[in-house]
């Protein structure tokens, strides 16, 4: 695509929004290239990009143009869908608001009815929302973790669960047939109203869902006894995370918990965490301020559209450690596991759903309960394609699911990841170390003592600019072409590669692995050691996922420190 002519279009057009016209007039050559060389990639993800002008940018010309491609699809899908109808919620991101409603007015030129929030939720309610309500589908503005700059689009089937692959191509053809972005078809609010095609809802919603995350805790009269004893730190990191999570807190019973209350405002500049991802250590600086003026026994943090929890743990000097996503899993379905056998309530059917770029301990912790272990594709939609099947087949009884990017879901009421209900039960998990006199940090070295120590990390190699995509695309033909047999000395056991749908064993045996196609490689070392690669299908980056397993914390690093340099070697 020629990036100029298709700038020129934008400048040429008289009605282009002030703001976005300020930024054309001003924009380097570079990111005119970025903006206007490719539209915005739409998958089942959604979109994801800069906010500023450009068909690969999010402006409100490239959400009309999403929206409207739902809008089409829908039309396709006959009056009940559109009945049905979307509902809408957004974080508190520059422009989520706005994009929110100029997403009802367009549907609403479709005579498709929407229920839009009234102000910032977080997706874990969207989810939800989608069921409650039993739309057809549900839009949720949001960049997650990203920076400020960032602002997204994700559509959710009527599942609950981020649009399926089939569906997600559908929508985006009907995207790239809306050739003409400025003269889209929007209904005013007011006209919305009129015909009562649009609805407010907001507190209604809330809560029904804070019962149902209520229903996530297990021991309420071990809560009852020691959560008062219990201090947790808790930020939402400016996020959608104020609204609900102290509630949900509170409804269970934690009354001695502290709000990072600079934090707790929805400011969209995130002014102290620049990336407001709980993966980042940095994010909790604030946190540990007032966790050791407090002495908290944990501390806690949401991502800004609450769909990610990230926790620090004290340890026995008094200082504060940041558990990884697989070390939270693991320590969650410990408890869980342990917790529902006590209580007699574990399911002979009960099933853990992980992504193929997880941690294996967790699959070892279901193991020893019995507990069977289901891999999925890297992206939650698919652990909710998995709970869809559990009901569908009447046989199998989800306990918990997660991905190592710091996503849980613990009750399939929704069907996305869920940080409210992961705050609800870390919470409890707190408060039951506490009842043993122990930290949570006590029960991580405890599940290592048992199961042998697990070290998992994830490089993420950015390509930014219009030649990354062919670089990245370089970087996987490469792994590929070569057929790696060794990393670092160690043997390569078997070679995964979900593009062609292919497991190859060291040995030269095949065999299909009956998962859908995506662009994922995977080895299994003869030492249980893996490593993956994935390209990011929001962002601009090769994301290299990394597992090893040594009789200490020592053993584990050595053996992850050798795998990273010579995955590094194969790459440069």
């Amino acid at each position: 695509m020629d990036y100029q002519t298709e700038y020129q279009k934008w400048l040429d057009y008289e009605d282009l929004d002030s703001e976005l016209r300020r930024q054309l007039e001003t924009m380097p050559e570079e990111e005119k290239q970025e903006a206007f060389g490719y539209p915005m990639e739409f998958g089942t993800a959604g979109m994801r990009g800069y906010l500023g002008p450009g068909i690969g940018e999010m402006n409100i010309y490239t959400v009309k143009q999403a929206t409207e491609g739902l809008a089409r699809f829908m039309d396709e899908q006959g009056s009940e869908a559109k009945k049905r109808g979307v509902v809408i919620s957004y974080d508190s991101r520059y422009h989520s608001r706005e994009f929110a409603f100029i997403s009802a007015g367009v549907l609403g030129a479709h005579q498709i009815k929407t229920y839009v929030f009234d102000d910032i939720r977080p997706t874990p309610e969207l989810s939800f929302s989608i069921r409650e309500l039993n739309t057809f589908a549900g839009i949720m503005i949001t960049a997650s973790h990203n920076p400020k700059r960032y602002n997204g689009y994700k559509i959710y089937g009527e599942d609950g669960g981020q649009m399926p692959p089939v569906d997600a191509d559908v929508v985006t053809k009907y995207i790239r047939e809306v050739t003409d972005i400025f003269h889209i078809k929007e209904d005013s609010i007011y006209e919305l109203r009129d015909q009562k095609l649009m609805q407010i809802i907001g507190f209604d919603v809330d809560e029904k869902y804070l019962a149902d995350v209520q229903s996530v805790s297990i021991d309420p009269e071990m809560i009852a006894k020691w959560a008062p004893k219990t201090k947790i730190v808790y930020t939402p990191l400016y996020g959608t995370g104020k609204v609900i999570g102290y509630k949900a807190l509170k409804n269970i019973g934690f009354t001695d918990f502290r709000m990072v209350e600079d934090q707790a405002i929805a400011d969209p500049e995130f002014p102290k965490t620049p990336s407001p991802n709980p993966e980042f250590e940095e994010t909790f600086n604030e946190a540990k301020q007032i966790g050791k003026e407090i002495d908290a026994d944990i501390l806690i943090a949401t991502d800004p559209d609450a769909d990610r929890l990230g926790v620090e743990v004290k340890m026995p000097d008094g200082e504060y450690r940041q558990l990884t996503g697989n070390q939270i899993a693991a320590v969650i379905l410990n408890y869980v596991l342990t917790a529902k056998k006590a209580h007699n309530d574990l399911p002979s059917d009960g099933a853990l759903v992980e992504s193929i770029v997880s941690s294996t301990l967790p699959k070892d912790i279901a193991s020893s309960f019995g507990i069977q272990t289901f891999q999925v594709e890297t992206g939650f939609k698919f652990i909710a394609e998995k709970i869809q099947e559990f009901e569908d087949q009447n046989h199998g009884t989800f306990l918990f699911g997660f991905e190592e990017s710091y996503g849980y879901l613990l009750k399939e009421f929704v069907r996305d990841k869920d940080a409210i209900q992961a705050i609800t039960i870390m919470a409890e998990i707190a408060a039951y170390y506490k009842s043993i006199g122990q930290t949570v940090y006590d029960g991580l070295q405890e599940i290592f003592k048992q199961y042998g120590h697990f070290i998992e990390k994830t490089i993420s190699e950015e390509f930014e600019g219009a030649a990354g995509k062919d670089k990245m695309a370089a970087i996987m033909a490469k792994l590929r072409a070569e057929k790696i047999d060794n990393f670092a000395g160690i043997p390569v056991e078997l070679t995964e590669d979900y593009d062609c749908d292919l497991r190859v064993y060291s040995s030269g045996k095949e065999e299909k692995l009956n998962m859908p196609k995506s662009n994922v490689l995977k080895y299994v070392l003869t030492d249980g050691s893996w490593i993956a690669a994935r390209p990011s299908g929001t962002e601009p980056k090769i994301k290299f996922y990394f597992g090893t397993k040594g009789k200490d914390d020592q053993a584990a690093q050595d053996s992850l420190d050798h795998l990273i340099k010579a995955l590094k070697a194969y790459i440069s």
